[in-house]
């Protein structure tokens, strides 16, 4: 009974830990803008770097990871590896519809699944981070890269001889991400996703006011 207290309280808290919106909260605090209403309408780190720099971007990338990161941990090592699978996703479904937003739309779980896979199967996270840097560097698709580098993971478990939590964990996770993502299949099927250019994003920076024009237009949602 009290193992099984202490796994519904880290799931809650995996949860309410994926929830918090930290593209929102950022780009409200530093720029004074609504992440929501630019480019792809995304809270996660690619449509804040996109939109306001990497200054913005980057440390939502790292937030968003950690924040699957230490959920699935903390549930490996206080209770067992299911409970660290457990509260792993429960923080992506977190960030997929945090409570902090009202459950409206959030990320698209890649960063925080990575998170959650660091703390669960390191050397599967490697080679899921390495598919990743490999497929952006050559298309600068980060949706082709997520996506490649999602479906690398279920592989990648099954060869290491991960258990099979482990296994159903990132196998449903891929399938999330690819599912989060048919938007994106959609516009690569018409030429029409949007190709990420590192340096230029890098450099930029600023509110994004004059960039991107507001997601409610016809222009921002084809991006």
């Amino acid at each position: 009974m009290k193992h099984m207290s202490e796994a519904l309280l880290l799931i809650v808290a995996g949860y309410l830990v994926g929830s918090m919106p930290f593209g929102y909260w950022l780009v409200r605090l530093r720029h004074g803008e609504d992440i929501r209403r630019h480019g792809s309408g995304n809270i996660g780190a690619t449509n804040v770097w996109r939109n306001f720099g990497a200054l913005s971007g980057v440390p939502i990338a790292l937030l968003d990871v950690v924040k699957g990161f230490v959920p699935a941990v903390l549930g490996m090592v206080l209770v067992g590896p299911l409970v660290g699978v457990l509260a792993g996703a429960a923080a992506m479904l977190g960030h997929w519809r945090p409570l902090f937003l009202r459950l409206h739309k959030g990320g698209k779980m890649v960063a925080t699944c990575g998170g959650a896979v660091i703390g669960l199967a390191p050397l599967v996270a490697l080679v899921g981070v390495g598919v990743w840097i490999a497929l952006f560097l050559a298309t600068r698709y980060a949706s082709i890269a997520s996506m490649t580098a999602a479906v690398a993971l279920p592989v990648c478990a099954i060869l290491l001889g991960q258990p099979l939590s482990v296994v159903i964990f990132v196998s449903a996770s891929a399938l999330g991400v690819i599912v989060l993502h048919r938007p994106n299949i959609s516009r690569l099927l018409a030429g029409k996703e949007h190709r990420f250019h590192l340096w230029r994003r890098w450099r930029r920076g600023g509110s994004g006011r004059k960039r991107r024009p507001s997601v409610s237009s016809p222009q921002a949602r084809t991006r």
